[in-house]
């Protein structure tokens, strides 16, 4: 009995573990063969939510329950539990391999990891007042952490160096070839020519497509050979970015942020953080931006960082063996990937802590700082824009912004927070049609689509044509008396001095090649919004945030040269005298842009102090925060009334992934009882009892139920609570004692017990499982207010809790049950909720 849901477009196959087991006679014998275990480095492993259709067994009721990691600490507890005479068979005597250890698609015990971590801390800290071998081992341990942070920030570095540089040089190639080296990009092609040239974007070393081809660049048959070059360079491009996901890193799809959330809250998604999505992420991302689809590099880049940080952890023996300080590195991963997306190491920092991080100690924040520091200074080193600068959009912008500004700043924050919510709707709608049709049965030909179309409709725009790094770089820049962009292209009138006040240039009336510049930026705004829609969640690597700036840079532009164009004409009006005088230089677009850019950001994923800081940090443009403040602040506004979720939010949901969203109120009025199991009408919880039950009994409830825990109570009359055990230790103990230990059969008796209980002599001897089981399981009575218990699974991580009432085993609400309920009371579908 399988159930079939559909996630990321593609059919993955959720097994019911109880019908499963029916069929593997494994489970009858306790075999632990047929049971995934996933070793330290399993990270390769492919579980495709992403693209190929793949099988995989989860529990999907109660999740597994991590052992305490007995091999820390194996000799306490087996002193602890009162290991009784020599045929009692105790499963912690010897480690046993695949204890402790978590399933995919199941989220970890933070509690138990941190416990695991503290016990291991305080040990070292003992012996190191034995020797000083034992001294030096504390001293390197203490600094391993800053040691995986300097190779992230190495690795993660150099990576985005390359990627830049890659990029830029693939993005070129479509429009012609460098004469001196076909591996130099357009600009650093004409930087090797030494002579003056009068076009701006020619140069006589730089060949287009139709030079090489027809021997002219002049008439409609070159235009058109441009053209062709283009609609070929685009599809290739985009064929091998979605053949090389689909076929070898299904996981290397998408921005990646909606899931690192979900794995740094503490759900497992096995290859997702592997090598093979590391290297085919990287290429592809290259190869997603070049081809020209409306998409940038930056949310894959904080996707590329954690693959660094998860594979390094490998090195480090600490974080290969705790998921929880796994996390922590992965948090300052995140950190390291917005820092060499913008070159924003501040900025990167508060984006892990405000928008992507679950659990964000101020150690991880020290070390965060670090491997950003260490990304960004490789960056700079590797200087892959060739300006000698770290910031992607340096601003230079000569004249302050005024009080009356504020009014289309925050008319800008508005626009911003009404697109960034139309987006969401609009992408989640499409998205799912995406994986309730055919449509999400062929990725490569929706790609081939998207990105014929995408080329047919941008070459003939310049602004469209060009990519969205230089797009927004555009239309962030001031005018100045040399520039020959079209957005320059005003009247310089009779009357007027060349410059205004200091460096800058007055405002001036608009021109014939600005009208027409105006004209393309407003036809390129609305394609821009429309692609957008459709690129983002395809099968190729796509970022959101280059898009999204680039509509708000867009739609900041033209107010801008509308306001520069009003306080030309109306100087005298009440608005602008007093600080708007003739010949002065009162209204800066490129300013606008900025604002409008950081709005839209900020309406899509509802970022407010980081998203400022990465826009200063971005520009330089450190006197325009307030401006920047008020246009996040009120985009956040307008887009919340229409929704709280973000982007990657709304994704996490569509995908069905168990994360409690920490900055979610939840203020219902029920109580614990009403959301447990079982609940009225269903079969009485399944429990083991502390003693009295045989290896075969224990094996049979296993068989016959779904569940990945059981409650383990004095008696089933009494039904005091004991503990907790989950089924995957159960398997692998039983499995163990069958092969390890002679005497073990179907009658022999499990105890949870500290000491043996009086058998008959011919009795086979007993399996003392009292090792495998949680004695502190978290319980809430039931009538703890719902709202309360959410607070518990949020903070503390947990993945059940058990109800009871005065001392007596009521049920258990897991983490799925929390998510369900939620989503009943927000009238969502409960049964979204795909995993626990």
């Amino acid at each position: 009995m399988f159930r079939w849901s559909s996630l990321h477009g593609k059919h993955v196959r959720n097994t019911d573990t109880g019908s499963r087991s029916m069929e593997n006679p494994g489970y009858r014998t306790g075999s632990f063969d047929a049971l995934h275990h996933p070793s330290d480095d399993d990270d390769d492993e492919m579980v495709d939510i992403a693209g190929a259709t793949l099988d995989f067994s989860t529990t999907d009721d109660i999740p597994p329950l991590g052992s305490a990691g007995f091999e820390d600490y194996s000799s306490r507890r087996a002193s602890a539990n009162g290991v009784g005479p020599r045929n009692l068979v105790d499963p912690l005597e010897e480690p046993v391999p695949g204890l402790g250890t978590y399933e995919d698609f199941n989220t970890i015990d933070w509690v138990r990891e941190k416990s695991k971590d503290r016990d291991r801390h305080r040990e070292i800290t003992n012996k190191s007042r034995e020797s000083t071998v034992a001294l030096l081992h504390r001293i390197s341990d203490a600094f391993s952490g800053w040691l995986l942070m300097l190779l992230v920030g190495l690795m993660a570095g150099a990576l985005a160096g390359g990627i830049d540089i890659a990029a830029h040089w693939m993005t070129d190639l479509k429009g012609g070839v460098c004469l001196v080296g076909f591996w130099f990009n357009h600009e650093h092609c004409c930087w090797t020519y030494n002579e003056t040239f009068q076009e701006r974007d020619r140069c006589p070393q730089w060949k287009s497509w139709s030079e090489l081809i027809t021997g002219t660049s002049e008439g409609a048959f070159a235009y058109i050979m441009d053209y062709l070059m283009y609609l070929f360079w685009a599809l290739l491009f985009s064929f091998l970015a979605v053949t090389l996901v689909r076929a070898f890193a299904p996981y290397a799809c998408g921005s990646g942020i909606p899931e690192i959330k979900t794995i740094l809250s503490g759900f497992i998604i096995r290859g997702y953080l592997g090598k093979w999505t590391l290297i085919i992420k990287t290429i592809t991302l290259v190869l997603a931006v070049s081809s020209g689809l409306s998409l940038g590099k930056e949310g894959p880049l904080v996707h590329v960082a954690c693959c660094c940080a998860n594979i390094l952890c490998h090195l480090f023996t600490k974080y290969r063996k705790n998921e929880a300080k796994r996390r922590e590195v992965l948090s300052a991963a995140a950190a390291v990937g917005v820092s060499v997306a913008f070159g924003a190491p501040i900025g990167g920092v508060l984006f892990s802590l405000e928008e992507v991080s679950y659990y964000f100690p101020l150690k991880t924040l020290w070390r965060s700082f670090f491997a950003a520091l260490v990304a960004a200074f490789t960056l700079r080193s590797i200087n892959p824009f060739g300006n000698s600068r770290l910031v992607l959009f340096y601003v230079e912008f000569h004249a302050p912004w005024h009080l009356v500004e504020l009014a289309p700043f925050i008319l800008l924050g508005i626009f911003g927070g009404l697109w960034g919510a139309l987006f969401i709707r609009a992408n989640i709608a499409w998205c799912r049609i995406r994986k309730t049709t055919r449509l999400g049965h062929y990725p490569i030909i929706e790609v081939l689509l998207v990105a014929a179309l995408t080329a047919l409709v941008s070459y003939p725009n310049s602004y469209t044509r060009m990519s969205g790094s230089e797009l927004i770089s555009e239309l962030f820049n001031d005018c100045s008396l040399l520039d020959s962009s079209q957005l320059c292209g005003y009247e310089q009138p009779a009357n007027m001095s060349e410059t205004g006040v200091g460096n800058s240039l007055a405002d001036r009336p608009a021109g014939p090649e600005l009208y027409t510049a105006l004209w393309q930026l407003a036809l390129a705004l609305i394609f821009k919004m429309m692609i957008t829609v459709i690129t983002f969640g395809m099968k190729v690597p796509s970022g959101l945030f280059i898009p999204s700036m680039a509509v708000g840079a867009i739609a900041g532009r033209l107010l801008g040269v509308g306001m520069e164009q009003l306080a030309y004409y109306n100087h005298d009006s009440i608005i602008f005298r007093g600080w708007c005088s003739p010949g002065a230089d009162c209204i800066t677009p490129g300013l606008y842009a900025m604002v409008g850019a950081a709005a839209c950001l900020g309406g899509v994923t509802r970022m407010t102090v980081s998203l400022v800081v990465i826009m200063f940090e971005l520009t330089g443009g450190l006197e325009y925060i307030v401006p920047l403040m008020a246009a996040t602040m009120t985009s956040k506004w307008v887009a919340d009334a229409f929704g709280r979720e973000g982007i990657y939010e709304a994704h996490i949901r569509l995908n069905g992934y168990p994360f409690l969203e920490p900055k979610e109120e939840f203020d219902h009025n029920s109580l614990a009882v009403d959301v447990m199991r079982p609940r009225r009408g269903d079969p009485a919880l399944a429990v083991l009892t502390q003693e009295g039950m045989t290896v075969g009994e224990v094996e049979s409830l296993i068989e016959s139920t779904h569940f990945s825990g059981f409650p383990v109570v004095l008696s089933q009359e009494s039904q005091r609570l004991v503990g907790f055990v989950l089924r995957r230790d159960l398997l692998i103990s039983i499995d163990n004692a069958r092969k390890r230990q002679d005497g073990v059969v179907s009658a022999s008796q499990v105890v949870f017990t500290e000491h043996l209980p009086s058998l008959p002599p011919d009795a086979p001897p007993p399996l003392n499982l009292r090792g495998i089981m949680d004695l502190s399981p978290f319980t809430v009575t039931d009538h703890t207010p719902i709202d309360i218990t959410v607070d518990i699974f949020r903070k503390l991580g947990l993945r059940q809790c058990l109800v009871t009432h005065n001392g007596k085993l009521l049920g258990i609400i897991t983490k799925k049950d929390v998510l369900k309920h939620m989503a009943q009371i927000a009238n969502r579908d409960p049964d979204s909720i795909l995993f626990n």
